[in-house]
């Protein structure tokens, strides 16, 4: 009875210890997954036990105390899944469908409930990668269903070898992809990515590309947001391949199993170019270049060809496995026939001079540039019939001015040829002008240089040492020339200079000289009116003269004629001025002393005083004669006329005077 109790109470403590192994402290930093060792059915296919199998439940313990029956149940302990900040998370399912034959990623259209298994597996979740991908946080999953795989670690309950070893090569894979980390694009950068989407229906036969598809915002259920929701893209009809749409500057949470992202740098059309564009998907478009152009077809942007319109200077994100962007120069550029001369874009790297024979068999080789033109709507043309510019100017350029100038050269002599070069550098210009623009070129100027002569060849040498002397000889003679005019110019020069030092006393010389010029004429001019005035006083004189000369004949004669004749009036005045002489002197009219005296036998004896002397003067007959001579003589007529005039003038003034009276 005592052993029965003992087994009794033994039985009932090992029972009690096995109850109390049943009892499972989980933290909350971690999770249990719960394994059913027995007791229910067999799985028949799959690994999580949905309906309570025997196998991995769906349900996970989180943090507290759990009883789950000893020996039957297994608990698990796993950490939480955290996904640090800026980084993403990758999901392997191990349970679900299986993928479509062409599938490569689990769709999530349905199935995007990680944490919980059950609604998972119910919901068409299906094995294998997730297209969905985990963001920042942390997640209670559960790792025998799913393996998280990040930066740091990878989360799961290893079930074999085989199947860490997958699990181990697919993070190798997303790390080689940079796939832990988000695609970000810095505006600075200039760049954009390519993406390659590794999942969906594949390419039609002859497309390279993938078209842009689900970018329209507004179809919320097939927008992808530039491929991070890729059950959208595929949905939208995205293919797998290369993408035609890019990646601008932004931060993309891609699934890098999904899709892969290459960086490239930003098409740059500088100023002074144009692109343009050669694409090589879209559709096939209506020819644009009209029927005159049969060189190859232009469409319109974004079909499949030549674009009619080229790309303006600028940034663009051109998908550059879409097509390519050929840069076309706008401003004028150089081509150069020298050897070892390139313009500054190269297209004429392989040109060098051109060898030309001249009329008098000379072969000179002649360097020369072309000043060169496109215009920027005429660009698309020019690469649609020759590929690019460099091929247009090895290709047609070359030995289409190669040629012409060898024409040039055969009509003319190596002298004409060095003397006529700016001519037929002009009229190279304008003929060939109308080449170019059969090519769609605009050719602004041709260049040439001076012709020289192939390595040994002295002759050409010699011909311009000829020339050279001869030249020489003429400038000789020009200087002499113009030496001798400077000779003149400088003797003309120290004339003026000489004429200006006596400037100023030519100037005086020329004042002073009109001065007295002026003085002179002043001079003759007063002289002028002097004698006009003395002739004036002169005439004036001589009037009065005249006038009181005939008054006082007038009265004269008056008196004569009151004394009886003439003879008595001289004897009057003679007798007067005799007495006014007599007085004035003080002469004695009877001499104080007589000396001698006696009359002549003959009555011829002298007076001994002027009285005497006087009287018988008077007395005598010759005085008489002369009366009588006097009596004679007649007056001029100008004196008559005068005379007579006075007379009246006299006469008037005698009327005037007594017509005053009263």
């Amino acid at each position: 009875m005592e052993i029965l109790l003992t087994l009794c109470i033994g039985g009932v403590g090992v029972l009690f210890l096995v109850l109390l192994t049943g009892i499972r402290f989980i933290p909350n930093n971690r999770i249990g997954i719960v394994e059913k060792r027995f007791g229910g059915k067999s799985l028949k296919s799959g690994l999580i036990a949905l309906n309570g199998e025997t196998g991995f439940q769906p349900q996970v313990l989180r943090g507290g105390l759990h009883y789950r029956m000893p020996v039957q149940y297994a608990v698990h302990i796993a950490p939480l899944v955290t996904i640090t900040q800026g980084k993403v998370g990758y999901i392997f399912a191990r349970d679900g469908a299986p993928l479509e034959p062409a599938q490569v990623l689990a769709s999530n259209v349905t199935a995007h409930d990680f944490q919980d298994v059950t609604n998972f597996l119910k919901n068409g979740g299906q094995k294998g990668p997730q297209r969905l991908i985990l963001r920042e946080g942390t997640y209670a999953f559960n790792l025998m269903q799913f393996v998280v795989i990040t930066e740091e670690r990878v989360y799961s309950l290893p079930l074999s070898r085989d199947d860490t070893a997958v699990i181990v090569r697919m993070a190798e894979v997303i790390k080689e992809r940079d796939g832990f980390r988000p695609v970000i694009i810095k505006d600075n950068d200039d760049e954009i990515g390519i993406v390659t989407v590794h999942d969906g229906s594949s390419l039609p036969q002859g497309e390279i590309i993938a078209p842009v598809v689900g970018d329209n915002p507004e179809k919320a259920d097939e927008y992808h947001n530039k491929f991070q929701d890729a059950d959208r893209f595929l949905k939208a009809g995205g293919m797998r391949g290369r993408q035609l749409q890019v990646l601008v500057e932004g931060t993309y949470y891609v699934n890098r199993l999904f899709a892969t992202v290459e960086m490239i740098e930003k098409t740059v059309i500088d100023v002074g170019n144009v692109g343009v564009v050669v694409s090589y998907t879209g559709e096939q478009g209506a020819d644009l270049s009209g029927t005159e152009y049969r060189h190859g077809e232009l469409v319109t942007r974004g079909q499949r060809g030549v674009w009619s319109e080229a790309l303006l200077p600028g940034k663009y994100p051109f998908n550059t496995y879409a097509g390519k962007v050929i840069p076309v120069p706008t401003t004028n550029f150089i081509l150069k026939w020298i050897k070892n001369e390139v313009g500054s874009h190269n297209f004429d790297e392989n040109l060098s001079e051109v060898a030309l024979i001249t009329k008098d068999a000379f072969e000179p080789t002649l360097p020369l540039s072309v000043v060169v033109h496109i215009d920027y709507k005429k660009a698309p043309l020019v690469i649609q019939r020759f590929g690019d510019i460099k091929k247009l100017v090895e290709q047609t350029l070359d030995p289409m001015v190669a040629a012409y100038f060898k024409n040039v050269a055969q009509t003319r002599t190596l002298i004409q040829l060095l003397q006529e070069r700016s001519n037929i550098q002009q009229q190279s210009s304008l003929e060939m002008k109308t080449k170019f623009e059969h090519y769609n070129l605009e050719l602004e100027e041709v260049l040439i240089g001076t012709p020289s002569s192939h390595a040994g060849d002295k002759q050409i040498e010699t011909i311009l040492t000829q020339l050279r002397q001869r030249q020489v000889a003429e400038e000789q003679v020009e200087t002499y020339s113009q030496q001798e005019k400077a000779a003149v110019k400088e003797r003309e020069l120290r004339e003026a200079e000489s004429r200006a030092a006596m400037q100023g006393k030519m100037t005086e010389a020329e004042l002073s000289i009109t001065i007295q010029s002026n003085q002179g004429k002043a001079e003759y001019e007063r002289s002028i009116q002097q004698a006009q005035q003395i002739r004036a006083l002169a005439e004036a004189e001589a009037e009065k003269v005249a006038r009181v000369g005939i008054a006082q004949a007038l009265a004269t004669e008056e008196q004569v004629r009151a004394y009886g004749g003439p003879q008595f009036q001289v004897t009057q005045q003679v007798l007067n001025r005799f007495a006014e002489a007599i007085q004035v002197s003080g002469v004695d009219v009877v001499p104080r002393v007589v000396v001698g005296g006696s009359n002549g036998e003959n009555g011829g004896g002298q007076s001994a005083n002027i009285m005497e002397a006087l009287l018988t003067m008077l007395l005598s007959d010759r005085f008489g004669g002369l009366a009588k001579e006097n009596e004679s003589t007649q007056r001029s007529p100008d004196v008559e006329a005068m005379r007579e005039k006075i007379l009246k003038d006299m006469q008037k003034k005698d009327d005037k005077g007594e017509s005053k009276k009263p």
